[in-house]
């Protein structure tokens, strides 16, 4: 059985814990590797290396950080299917899906290169008499990031391209469910030229993230997961005088006005909802149906869900795989079953999918006629599972929207750029869609939500990645000049 080990100092490191957990392949069910889980004195080992490589890469030029940046794209770009394998092997996702992660990851590497241009600071000549004043961006130190199972390579590059590319030296920490694609990022990062000690993984459960929140050479940490782990993150860290930033799940609603295409609607929830089997915190879970728009939307999303082809990535005409772990195929399809004992309609039910053999797989699920009180409605599944709220007027859809716990992403789908620009000024989420099913916003901006979808005041990668992993500061200063120097004891008024 294959071990995925840890990469410190630039180099594959054997597990000393003595502790391990299994790796699968979620399209057959059958474990492929062990992966070593970390202790403190493992986490404490990579910390060590990236400190000690902290002064030299801090000191390294902005040119030469962007020129390293530019050959990680490169190599990123040209090995981009063997990564997708390898990506599918362990996540189950299909290999257009695995690649579209990879495209989208690339996208913060490329904003990355920019980091000469980005942080430029601000100089004031003649600020007041003799005096001039200016601002620089200077890294933080040693930083650390904690990434999910559902995007194993892009999350990390939301994450270290910016950390890195600003100067600081970066820990990850990834999902063990699906760790290989770490180290294949390390592997290209240290033939792209990353000095050792730069960029570290060491691979864990709860006691290396708690290890990272605590470690007092940790000066931030990004995390991606749950609301509950998220808010747990954020205290932690917090607590230990750290900056973070964690962002925590989501309940996406697409409202569908009357007015709305309904074929261009339909097709744009099927591929919102179902996409990596809905293990997405940006995936379309709630279609909420205004007035009219209910029964043709809901009969043009069920028309679709038969053309859907599920099954394992080995097949080329797969268009969604199978989910993390068995555990959590299961726990998506007992929603179902509550949702079915309250009174809800299943019009498409995913438990009746039957695909030979042991993987993870269930079919995609429409659920109508759901009502807010109903854990359908109120719970992240984070799973293949559609759920239609009817409502009578926009207002109804805005307010089901903006009293929802969650504010990571929501789309409303509508011909009335009136009806379109007074939601995107009301709607209290932070990633907005017009007719736009996933509004993940490009590099260039940031990512990240409202309410109980982030925990920290900075969303990442783009402009305030970038100012998540550096710290401002002003120099004042005036030259001598003998003719003019006084001793003043009142306070300076810059006149």
């Amino acid at each position: 059985m294959k071990t995925i080990s840890h990469w410190i100092n630039g180099q594959s490191i054997t597990g000393t814990s003595g502790r391990q957990s299994p790796v699968f392949d979620p399209a057959t069910g059958h474990q492929t590797a062990n992966v070593d889980l970390a202790s403190v004195t493992e986490v404490d080992q990579a910390v060590a290396a990236a400190a000690a490589a902290f002064p030299a890469w801090r000191a390294t030029s902005l040119l030469r950080r962007a020129e390293i940046m530019f050959r990680v794209r490169e190599i990123l770009d040209a090995r981009r299917k063997e990564l997708a394998q390898i990506i599918s092997s362990e996540h189950g996702k299909v290999i257009p899906d695995a690649l579209g992660e990879i495209a989208r990851g690339l996208e913060n590497v490329e904003f990355a290169c920019g980091a000469p241009h980005i942080l430029k600071g601000g100089y004031s000549e003649q600020a007041a008499g003799g005096v001039d004043v200016y601002s620089i961006r200077q890294p933080l130190g040693v930083v650390a990031g904690i990434t999910p199972f559902n995007f194993p390579a892009m999350v990390p590059m939301w994450m270290f391209a910016n950390a890195i590319a600003a100067g600081n030296t970066f820990i990850l920490k990834p999902s063990e469910k699906d760790p290989s694609a770490a180290l294949f990022l390390a592997e290209v990062l240290h033939e792209a030229g990353v000095p050792a000690g730069v960029f570290n993984v060491v691979h864990g459960d709860k006691i290396a993230v708690d290890r990272i929140l605590e470690h007092p050479t940790i000066q931030a940490v990004s995390f991606v997961g749950s609301t509950p782990i998220a808010k747990y993150v954020y205290e932690t860290g917090t607590a230990n005088a750290k900056r973070i930033q964690a962002l925590g799940g989501a309940k996406n609603h697409m409202v569908v006005l009357p007015d709305a295409d309904i074929a261009m609607a339909a097709d744009a929830a099927v591929s919102a909802a179902y996409g990596s089997a809905g293990e997405r915190c940006m995936a379309i879970s709630v279609v909420v149906a205004v007035g009219e728009s209910a029964d043709p939307i809901v009969n043009a999303i069920n028309d679709r869900l038969a053309t859907l082809k599920i099954g394992p990535a080995s097949d080329a005409d797969s268009e969604m795989g199978p989910l993390i772990t068995k555990e959590h195929r299961d726990k998506v399809a007992s929603y179902l079953d509550t949702a079915e004992q309250l009174g809800a309609t299943i019009v498409a039910d995913g438990r009746t999918l039957n695909i030979p053999g042991d993987g993870f797989f269930l079919g995609v699920s429409l659920i109508d006629h759901v009502t807010t009180e109903m854990s359908v409605y109120t719970d992240e599944i984070f799973g293949p599972v559609l759920c239609v709220v009817r409502v009578a007027t926009y207002d109804e859809a805005l307010d089901l929207v903006n009293s929802n716990q969650f504010g990571n992403g929501t789309a409303i789908f509508t011909r009335d750029g009136g009806a379109a620009r007074q939601f995107q000024f009301e709607v209290q989420v932070g990633m907005v869609g017009v007719n736009v099913p996933i509004p993940v916003p490009v590099a260039f901006y940031s990512f990240g939500g409202w309410k109980a979808s982030l925990f920290g005041d900075t969303h990442m990668y783009g402009p305030e990645g970038l100012q998540f992993y550096t710290r401002g500061k002003v120099i004042t200063s005036r030259w001598p000049d003998p003719a003019t120097s006084t001793i003043d004891l009142g306070f300076p008024q810059n006149r």
